[in-house]
């Protein structure tokens, strides 16, 4: 009787020792992936065929947790699937809004999205990552950017929404267009032309921000196009307005979808 039930002992502590074995010999096996799910850069510049043109303001790369990347190609925004093996990012073909882009922006954007497509071998260097083509001679340059709080930050105005539809500002009109929500609850800015002011509630809970309007503005005398944007932004900024902040992008519809888009003014 004691045989087998030393036997009997026997086989399990063999069953172990064979499973202990084999989890060791599969650990470490392979490089780990760049961590950049989850994390959010601001585009520095591209280089085409060795040539390296600096990025626009607003141009930017987010990596979503699941396998997605999205982003601001210095125009139009963009989404695009992507796999992540080691140090390899590989992006395949991205949906791109249909925004048309004119001058150095245009420029930009024809050259970001054709680098920015396929394997690219990802190096991280303290706060920035560099993505590049086997050869190296196409590369996209990233550094990271934090996430700024609604309140505080001045929001430069850079496109428009009507429903589901997103457009660029009209054109010779929004390089001044910009506010700050102020912890004090005043909303003060430039509406494109004139400068303006006016009290707001914000309600974090409800992602609701309300102006009460009508806003003070100045009286100067404004340009065709700058009149067009001040007047759509003069009549949204009055009431309430639900908001949406990803990150570093700041969305503003009323209740008929009609908004704007906003992201962090370099100045």
């Amino acid at each position: 009787m004691p045989k087998p039930r030393a036997h009997a002992v026997l086989v399990p502590l063999l069953l172990l020792t064979a499973c202990g074995t084999g989890g060791g010999a599969g650990s470490g096996a392979g490089e780990p992936d760049l961590p950049v799910a989850g994390t959010y850069w601001t585009v520095d510049a591209v280089t085409v065929d060795g040539v390296r043109s600096v990025a626009p303001d607003g141009a930017r790369v987010d990596f979503g947790e699941k396998d997605f990347v999205g982003g601001n190609a210095g125009c139009n925004t963009f989404g695009a699937p992507v796999l992540l093996r080691g140090d390899t990012l590989t992006v395949t073909q991205a949906e791109v809004t249909g925004m048309a882009c004119s001058g150095d922006r245009g420029r930009f954007e024809t050259e970001f999205l054709k680098v920015f497509s396929g394997p690219l071998k990802g190096t991280m260097k303290g706060d920035g990552l560099r993505l590049a083509s086997a050869d190296g001679r196409n590369s996209v340059e990233l550094t990271t950017e934090s996430a700024v709080p609604l309140r505080g930050t001045t929001w430069k105005i850079d496109g428009l929404v009507s429903k589901d539809t997103a457009s660029s500002l009209p054109a010779g009109s929004g390089a001044k267009a910009r506010f700050t929500v102020g912890a004090d609850g005043r909303v003060t800015g430039n509406l494109g032309c004139n400068n303006f002011s006016a009290h707001a509630r914000v309600d974090e809970k409800a992602r609701t921000l309300t102006v009460e309007g009508p806003a003070a503005t100045t009286r100067m005398i404004c340009t065709p196009p700058q009149m067009t944007l001040e007047t759509r932004l003069y009549e949204l900024l009055d009431g309430p307005l639900t908001y949406r902040l990803n990150h570093r992008t700041l969305t503003l519809t009323d209740a008929s979808g009609e908004g704007l888009t906003a992201t962090p003014s370099a100045r």
